[in-house]
């Protein structure tokens, strides 16, 4: 049988600690943490539901930390959570079916869970793909936003975790924090997409629409077509373009991108946001040039329907936030028929769910 390890590193985490550990204890054979400098009850907590506890100076370096504590283990195969992390439903995929031990055979892959991300910012059940099920030997690297280095492919794992790290209380915790590491790691590697996508998401969630625009272009420009989280960029900067009130440059950008999201719900769902933000501000061509554009958005995400395995995907968009959309625009138009079939299609959508 492989031996699988639950690795963490927490710090001042026992608002939620103790829900993560309980989440993974059955389908693991041993929970390492690694504390990096609690003040509050965290190592008390993680004793108690059964990890063992190790210490780290914290110094300014997630993935230091992070190879520290998988330094500790020599486990087959590590799932690697956060505190503010949690396992939902089936974990059938941390089994040996799926993770043969490394003794029968060599790991051939990173496994990659079905995060779902609480997150004010972008709606509800924003889902990303995020290699947390590492073989033994794998390390990270990268001082914040760190990211497992191997030459084993990412492979989509049937394991969802859930993740309330980007609600605001939660956010007020590492304000500025984030920010000042991902410019300190810019400044040695100005050309990396990720850590510009991640410094636009950060500014994103702040309310800092303007200077999240610019990362996001920067983080475009540097990426490319082939990038895993391409769809993510895009989505987030026609977002930021729309907060920050920059419509010609938001309408510029979704035409150059048109081509490239002809399947995803998530591009047309913040199309339509940005050209009825739009419309707002010039009430002159809204009917004639902007909310067909809206009404026709919102049509195709019904007819794309959902696509979770996108990164950033929201649950909802395909299915009845689009519907729900198109009930307010035909009650705002006065069409009362259109607008009480669309509200039922979006009972219907939201109950498959």
């Amino acid at each position: 049988m492989p031996r699988l390890a639950l690795v963490m590193i927490v710090r001042d985490e026992e608002r939620c600690l103790a829900r993560c550990l309980e989440s993974a204890r059955a389908h693991v054979d041993t929970m390492i943490v690694v504390d990096t400098g609690s003040t509050d009850d965290t190592v008390a907590i993680a004793e108690r539901c059964g990890a063992t506890v190790h210490h780290f100076t914290w110094c300014d370096d997630f993935s230091a930390a992070r190879n520290a504590a998988l330094d500790l283990t020599d486990a087959d195969w590590n799932l690697i959570l956060d505190a503010d992390q949690w396992i939902e439903g089936d974990a059938s995929a941390l089994g040996p079916e799926t993770l043969p031990p490394s003794s029968v055979a060599a790991p051939r892959f990173l496994g990659c869970a079905h995060m779902i991300n609480h997150d004010p910012s972008e709606g509800p059940g924003v889902r990303r793909l995020m290699p947390r099920v590492l073989p033994r030997g794998v390390r990270y690297e990268g001082r914040i936003h760190e990211q497992p280095v191997s030459p084993l492919p990412l492979v989509p794992l049937p394991l969802s975790l859930r993740h309330d790290g980007f609600e605001e209380a939660q956010l007020e915790r590492k304000a500025g924090r984030n920010e000042a590491l991902l410019i300190a790691q810019l400044a040695e590697t100005p050309e990396d997409s990720y850590l510009w996508y991640q410094l636009g998401r950060e500014h994103l969630v702040r309310g800092q629409a303007r200077e999240a625009a610019d990362a996001l272009f920067t983080a475009h420009r540097t990426s490319t077509q082939d990038t895993a989280y391409r769809h993510g960029i895009v989505v987030a900067l026609v977002q930021a373009l729309k907060r920050a009130e920059r419509f010609d440059e938001g309408r510029a950008f979704i035409d150059s991108e048109h081509a490239h999201w002809q399947r995803s719900p998530d591009f047309f769902f913040a199309v339509a946001d940005l050209y009825l933000e739009h419309a707002s501000h010039r009430p002159d061509i809204a009917m004639a040039e902007l909310l067909p554009v809206v009404e026709g958005s919102w049509k195709r995400c019904l007819e794309i329907g959902e696509r979770p395995q996108l990164d950033g995907a929201v649950v909802g968009r395909g299915s009845h936030m689009a519907a729900h959309n198109l009930a307010v625009f035909y009650e705002t138009l006065g069409h009362k028929e259109m607008a009480a079939s669309y509200h039922a299609l979006a009972a219907e959508l939201r109950g498959r769910l």
